[in-house]
């Protein structure tokens, strides 16, 4: 099974995955072979890193990164996978955010390409994005950035009320994986 595992995952340039990034490559592989709702979507999607991130003392939370054409199927399964995931890794939540590819400012002048950069490559486009695949299945419905008199800045995110009860206990996770932001539901 870690031959057929290893399919699950598609290391950008070809190279190795590490040996966390092997684990939940074999647990998706053991989902899409015990979970038949989801099997079908599951087979044709793989992922190309995975990382555990520090939440607290005590907790973690595992970002999992997909390639940006596969997260719109990842997103039809992303509760299940997420709920099958966090039954494996107890303690631990799971996060499922796409490779985005940020270009720079002086991006048409230097490469001599036809327009300008386009707005999805962005820094704060990306950013964005990315913030909003950390809390997908909840919707964003607003952002206030509060600039302190010591020049630091806090970017607070609203979430959807709707889905407060299921986030609550998510919300210092989605606080520690993105530094600049500050999430309430």
């Amino acid at each position: 099974t870690l031959i057929m595992a290893s399919q699950k995952i598609q290391k950008i340039n070809g190279a190795e995955p590490d040996e966390f990034e092997t684990l939940v490559a074999t647990e998706l592989y053991n989902l899409e072979q015990s979970a038949k709702e989801i099997q079908p979507a599951l087979s044709k999607l793989w992922i190309t890193a995975a990382k555990e991130v520090d939440v607290s003392n005590s907790k973690k939370a595992i970002i999992i990164s997909v390639p940006f054409k596969l997260l719109a199927q990842f997103h039809k399964i992303q509760p299940k996978i997420i709920r099958e995931l966090e039954k494996k890794f107890p303690g631990k939540h799971v996060m499922i955010i796409a490779n985005r590819t940020i270009l720079g400012k002086s991006f048409g002048r230097k490469t001599g390409s036809k327009g300008p950069r386009p707005r999805s490559r962005t820094l704060t486009k990306v950013q964005d994005s990315i913030l909003e695949d950390l809390v997908f299945p909840t919707e964003i419905v607003g952002k206030r950035t509060r600039c302190k008199v010591d020049g630091t800045k806090t970017l607070k995110v609203l979430l959807d009320p709707k889905d407060s009860v299921n986030l609550e206990h998510k919300l210092d996770t989605f606080s520690s994986v993105t530094p600049a932001s500050e999430p309430s539901a």
